[in-house]
């Protein structure tokens, strides 16, 4: 039975999650296609376009989530916030799981010196308070997509260093790694093809649990003006609605919490399901 199989028939939480998880997917695919066509047309979309006559319009038949001060209507822009987040929660991880799990899967089998230089990278990281790093990396970088990739992707791997080095540790004095070595298989090989795929459960559930960790930094440094530029991000839309609540514009500020709040928790649901699934330690137990 595949993971998605028992993922499914998990119980009604696991799968209510896995469908939002699949609707904030297509949303944001159909963002993308949105932006790339304007892009491509090099024309305004709906959700950039100012109309200041229809500014601070309630939820309604015509704009669903209403619209903000500067006429622009709140749905359009929330679609386009979950384009950005995926984008955020896809390319950090991309950066930040190869590192974890190669500096991991080395400093556990070779162990010795190598292990003391990994064990002292992941350290000093640690160390460093996360969010002043992420900071100081974005600044350096520059605002925009590219410092917020690289800010989140290259301070996040040290979780999944430690997690990816104790199940090496674990797994390189097994049978099948003994006899990996009797038949003369080098240590690449031996890491690659042997033990990486019974340690690879670890890769998926912390992709599902760090997804909704670098949406929220994201938002935050958006809301700090370090994140996105030009686009309208989550955390840009809520810094824009804070100032807004005072007059009653209630609706933007409502709408994007609760989009970011319902994804942060099928993420998180989704995680915790896959660790009992995919870990055979939880497995066994059953």
């Amino acid at each position: 039975m595949s993971a998605l199989r028992q993922l499914w028939q998990g119980g009604l939480l696991a799968r209510a999650a896995l469908l939002v998880v699949l609707a904030y997917a297509a949303l944001a695919a159909y963002g993308e296609i949105v932006y790339r066509i304007h892009r491509a047309r090099d024309t305004t979309p709906a959700y950039q376009r100012q109309e200041i006559h229809q500014q601070y319009q309630p939820p309604s038949f015509r704009h669903w989530m209403g619209t903000d001060g500067l006429g622009r209507d709140v749905f359009g822009r929330l679609v386009q916030g979950a384009r950005i987040a995926f984008y955020v929660g896809i390319i950090t991880s991309c950066i930040a799981i190869p590192i974890g799990v190669l500096l991991g899967l080395l400093a556990g089998y070779y162990g010795g010196r190598v292990d003391d230089v990994i064990v002292w990278m992941y350290s000093t990281f640690a160390a460093i308070p996360g969010l002043l790093f992420i900071l100081a990396i974005s600044m350096v970088v520059g605002k925009g997509l590219v410092g917020v990739f690289l800010g989140i992707g290259l301070t996040t791997w040290v979780g999944i260093c430690r997690l990816v080095r104790a199940e090496t540790m674990a797994h390189r004095e097994r049978a099948y790694v003994q006899a990996a070595r009797v038949l003369g298989y080098g240590g690449p090989r031996i890491l690659f093809r042997h033990i990486l795929p019974n340690v690879f459960h670890i890769v998926l559930v912390t992709f599902t649990l760090r997804f909704p960790a670098s949406v929220g930094t994201e938002v935050f440094m958006s809301v700090l003006g370090l994140g996105v530029q030009g686009e309208p991000s989550w955390g840009i839309m809520l810094n824009n609605a804070r100032a807004r609540l005072w007059q009653g514009v209630w609706w933007e500020m409502t709408f994007v919490t609760v989009a970011i709040f319902l994804l942060v928790l099928a993420f998180n649901v989704l995680g915790d399901r896959l660790r009992d699934i995919l870990d055979p330690r939880t497995r066994e137990a059953a």
